[in-house]
């Protein structure tokens, strides 16, 4: 097993210093905090909430409608294993501008921190190639991160990013929990307006 040193916190701001050309959707608690903290909560951001599973199809239902865009899935290890299967559909449409990147800290945030599969023997990136996806990449380490930015821009889409971080507390960030303000900004965002 691989050691892992990354933390989750430095991760997303040197992913993307370009954050304002992409569209991005979110999963869950931590990858939604650390997403908002990369956008400061943007227009350009999707976050799920109460749709546990969700966040890659909605993902690449965006990328199959606007493929002038980038559009980046942040996502977390649980929130990826509830709806696994969508892996497939992705590598089945194969949306050249979608990258899914999963923050996997091999524990289950939302109900309390309990281990995880991925801090076993689920390999995450062996699932993405096995569902047909062309560019799969793993990073543990800071070091890692500039080869990874790299991968987004450079491999053939779509790209899956299985980052692997230690346990630990996401980007601190108040979000905007309003739906209806949430859903008009990005809107607007999605369509340039």
């Amino acid at each position: 097993m691989a050691s892992i040193t990354l933390d989750r916190r430095d991760l997303l701001a040197p992913l993307f210093p370009d954050k304002d050309n992409w569209l991005f959707v979110s999963g869950l608690a931590g990858s939604s905090k650390d997403a908002a903290g990369l956008t400061n909560d943007g227009p350009n951001l999707f976050t799920m909430a109460g749709c546990m599973g969700s966040a890659v199809a909605t993902g690449l239902g965006m990328a199959l409608s606007a493929p002038e865009k980038q559009v980046a899935v942040i996502t977390g290890d649980g929130e990826l294993q509830m709806g696994l299967g969508s892996l497939n559909t992705v590598a089945t449409q194969a949306p050249a501008n979608l990258t899914i990147v999963c923050i996997d800290n091999g524990t289950h945030g939302e109900t309390g921190g309990q281990e995880g599969h991925t801090a076993q023997r689920t390999n995450l990136a062996m699932i993405a190639q096995g569902s047909g996806i062309p560019s799969v990449m793993e990073i543990t380490s800071a070091d890692q991160i500039a080869d990874a930015h790299d991968f987004i821009r450079n491999q053939p889409g779509p790209r899956f990013l299985w980052c692997r971080v230690l346990p630990g507390d996401p980007t601190a960030f108040k979000r905007n929990f309003n739906p209806a303000e949430c859903r008009i900004a990005f809107r607007n965002a999605y369509l340039g307006a």
